[in-house]
């Protein structure tokens, strides 16, 4: 990406008015995804908040579909009472089986939804708006040339600190590895300013054609492909303000970590084992112990080769060559 690529194809949510939106979409129909794994607490939030903007209010969305992956709380119940559509991963195609993880959810999700544009939003979101959504829409519904939508905002990590250094330091995977990760391996994507971003729009007829990693390297995966199949200037990314939710903790990274290293591989040098074995250490009552953990990097093969797979015909044009 050069700074050309850069000027074409960032935006700001305020380009577009939802008048503008309503009366490009004509008849193209848009699913909101949310992936969701025991978030009660914010996901009800996250439902009714844009089905009272943007269906109830306006008609920009034809569905909220929510994937419940495997939850232990009442994230079901919660997003179902707000109004979603809500599927539990593991019941979606069972015939396929059912791993763990968001990219999974996401996979599964075209199975389940109509629309020929899916926008897919955390369940666990703070501090944002619905304003959102129509961003993520508007490269999608006016330029026919582009065909995913990264969001990107000012992600704080909120650790006591109240000053300008914060406001992108929420996002340490993505400047310790997916950053370091697309200089030397590519370069296309640097102009990506948040390349791991959970806020992001695709057109259904590119997603079905892309091998999805079922953990977190999801985002990266379908960056780097799309680029393989459609050239960069199929990309378009949206700053959309702010956005604050939870952070991980650190050994929780190196997993994540690893899953975005091991997807990076696999469109490489060599695939990596699967699961990868990531050994990380923890003090104990005589010491330092290391602690093992497996990390799946499993990836799904691209929904339309998927045998009796629901795709709309929009789904099915020619591959770029």
């Amino acid at each position: 990406m050069t700074d050309d690529w850069f000027a074409r194809n960032t935006h700001r949510w305020q380009d577009w008015s939802l008048e503008d939106l309503l009366a490009a979409r004509g008849g193209t129909r848009v699913s909101l995804v949310v992936p969701a794994r025991n978030e009660a607490a914010t996901v009800g939030d996250v439902v009714s908040r844009v089905r009272s903007a943007l269906m109830d209010t306006v008609d920009l969305l034809d569905e909220i579909v929510v994937i419940d992956s495997d939850s232990t709380d009442d994230t079901y119940a919660v997003a179902s009472d707000a109004g979603a559509v809500v599927h539990r991963a593991a019941e979606i195609r069972p015939d396929l089986g059912s791993l763990p993880g968001k990219g999974e959810a996401m996979w599964k999700s075209q199975f389940v939804t109509t629309g020929d544009l899916l926008v897919f939003v955390d369940a666990d979101l703070v501090d944002w708006d619905t304003h959102f959504v129509p961003g993520l829409l508007g490269p999608l519904l006016t330029r026919p040339e582009v065909s995913l939508v990264k969001g990107f905002y000012e992600r704080p990590h909120l650790d006591g600190r109240d000053d300008d250094t914060a406001a992108y330091e929420g996002g340490r995977v993505t400047e310790l590895v997916a950053r370091p990760l697309i200089a030397l391996r590519c370069p296309e994507l640097a102009g990506l300013v948040q390349p791991l971003a959970g806020e992001w729009a695709v057109r259904r007829s590119l997603l079905a054609r892309l091998s999805v990693p079922t953990g977190y390297a999801v985002e990266l995966a379908a960056l780097v492909d799309t680029v393989a199949d459609l050239g960069v200037e199929a990309i378009a990314q949206v700053d959309l303000g702010r956005r604050a939710h939870r952070h991980q903790a650190l050994r929780d990274l190196g997993a994540m970590a690893t899953q975005i290293l091991a997807a990076m591989e696999a469109r490489g040098l060599r695939p990596a084992p699967d699961p990868v074995p990531l050994r990380q250490y923890h003090p104990s009552a005589t010491g330092i112990e290391p602690l093992v953990r497996e990390v799946a990097v499993t990836e799904r093969p691209p929904a339309v080769s998927v045998p009796d797979a629901p795709m709309p015909a929009s789904a099915l044009p020619a591959v770029a060559p």
